[in-house]
């Protein structure tokens, strides 16, 4: 074993999506924004990605601060790869791996020195009123951290005429429970915490 090697350890955690897998870190493997792959072209400035994508069986790939959730296609089951995986990783990580260069995470540093939550999409800090601004803070704060440790992740993208949209990541994304989530969870705090103004919360990839 090479005397350079990060002490890493890798666990496995199932999601409430059946088809995604959480890799669990014990250390931090991102710094800035989460980032999600659906393809291996969309993964060039991500080398863990993309290596991962060398697997037949993986789908996509969803980065986020100390874990890594994989969406699977059918034709395997988790029980037969996910220790093949689990070790990858973990080698991968502690000879020193490359998770996403540095380039590809500019404009995420940029925005969180302005003070911009992670949570917008496409959304510039200036651009947000009084209302969404608010609506970002409540995801960020109660939401973020219950989506995250099922391994994915939520991000705001607009609010009109009291309609919220959001996108879902990783284990979120097709997920059987999200719209369950979405609708009695996400929704019934919003128009709690702001109430007259939201009326519904929509994922724009459910």
């Amino acid at each position: 074993m090479s005397e350079n090697k990060v002490p890493t350890t890798v666990y496995a955690e199932s999601t409430p999506n059946p088809g995604v897998m959480k890799f669990v870190v014990n250390r931090a493997i991102l710094f800035g924004d989460s980032q999600e792959f659906m393809n291996i072209d969309e993964a060039k400035n991500a080398p863990l990605a993309a290596k991962l994508f060398h697997f037949p069986f993986v789908k996509e790939v969803f980065i986020a601060k100390n874990f890594v959730s994989l969406t699977k296609y059918d034709m395997m089951e988790w029980d037969d790869i996910v220790m093949e995986i689990r070790e990858f990783i973990r080698e991968y990580l502690a000879d020193g791996g490359v998770v996403v260069v540095e380039e590809s995470q500019t404009a995420e540093v940029q925005q969180e020195t302005q003070g911009t939550t992670e949570i917008t999409e496409g959304v510039e800090p200036e651009q947000l009123g009084e209302i969404e601004t608010r609506i970002v803070e409540i995801l960020e704060e109660y939401v973020a951290p219950a989506v995250e440790s099922d391994g994915g992740n939520i991000k705001f993208v607009s609010f009109e005429d009291g309609k919220v949209s959001v996108l879902l990541q990783g284990a979120c994304s097709g997920c059987p429970s999200s719209t369950v989530t979405l609708k009695q969870g996400i929704e019934s705090m919003l128009k709690q915490m702001l109430p007259t103004l939201v009326k519904e919360v929509i994922a724009i990839n459910g």
